[in-house]
């Protein structure tokens, strides 16, 4: 999963909203990430990084809804990256394959919002809000409780007439959680894939890599790639990163170790 950011204040530096036209740069950028491998891609246009500030609806709309227009074009499914259940509809309107939801269709109408098209959904675990999540998060088991929140939220979703097969679930690496908690999380992460939906892993560029390698994170393609290596061998079904064509290296190594080719 390729990670196409229509944002101003991306952690990873890559937002495309301030940089003459954001749907061009973005075409260009999917583009790219599709010949170098991507399966899909994933369109945000509000930053979830620790501390950053709420999105307008009018702003979200204005940034997601041209660019997910434009990728069509490109025919690899489309994800869209958004807590907001008005978001999700006009997205799905103009074609959007799945809806990536940091905050598992907890807004109200959220679920409403996606229940009647037959787009995939994607639900994160995450412990707070994103200015404050990252405010000495503590649990007492971080494996147990975040793999219960995800069953709970799938549980929801099947009582509301949603399909299992739409289904995906994403531990949040990095959200609302120390670094101790997300190498535990990806040491166990065959414990998350258990549930029996596909599990989405998105560790690139994150601060949880620049703490171990002690890298800026423009600095952290190698470890990122580990870290999305890693995650495939532990059941991560879906790797939603930065750097798609060194990933694709990366899993070919992998596939072989495996005797897949």
């Amino acid at each position: 999963m390729g990670i196409v950011n229509v944002t101003r204040d991306s952690f990873s530096g890559d937002g495309l909203a301030d940089s003459g036209d954001p749907v061009l740069l973005a075409l260009g950028q999917a583009r790219r990430m599709v010949e170098e491998g991507a399966d899909i891609l994933d369109i945000g246009a509000e930053s979830t990084r620790p501390g950053a500030e709420p999105v307008s609806l009018g702003e979200e709309l204005g940034r997601i809804v041209p660019v997910v227009r434009a990728l069509h074009e490109l025919g690899v499914p489309l994800s869209v990256d958004t807590s907001k259940p008005e978001v999700m509809i006009a997205a799905i309107a103009a074609g959007a394959d799945m809806v990536n939801d940091v905050n598992a269709l907890l807004a109200p109408g959220a679920v409403e919002a996606v229940a009647g098209s037959p787009v995939a959904l994607c639900l994160m675990h995450m412990r707070g809000e994103p200015r404050s999540m990252q405010e000495n998060p503590v649990y007492d088991d971080v494996l147990a409780e975040v793999a219960g929140f995800l069953a709970g939220r799938i549980r929801a979703l099947e009582e509301a007439g949603i399909e299992r097969n739409r289904l995906t679930v994403d531990p949040g690496f990095g959200f609302g959680k120390t670094v101790a908690h997300n190498y535990e999380l990806l040491a166990r992460l065959k414990d998350i894939a258990f549930l029996g939906v596909p599990v989405l892993a998105g560790l690139s560029r994150k601060s949880m890599l620049g703490a171990v390698t002690g890298k800026p994170v423009g600095e952290r393609l190698a470890a990122s790639v580990a870290a999305a290596v890693l995650a495939a061998e532990r059941g991560a079904a879906i790797l939603r990163v930065h750097d798609v064509a060194e990933t694709v290296d990366g899993l070919k190594i992998l596939n072989s170790v495996r005797g897949e080719g």
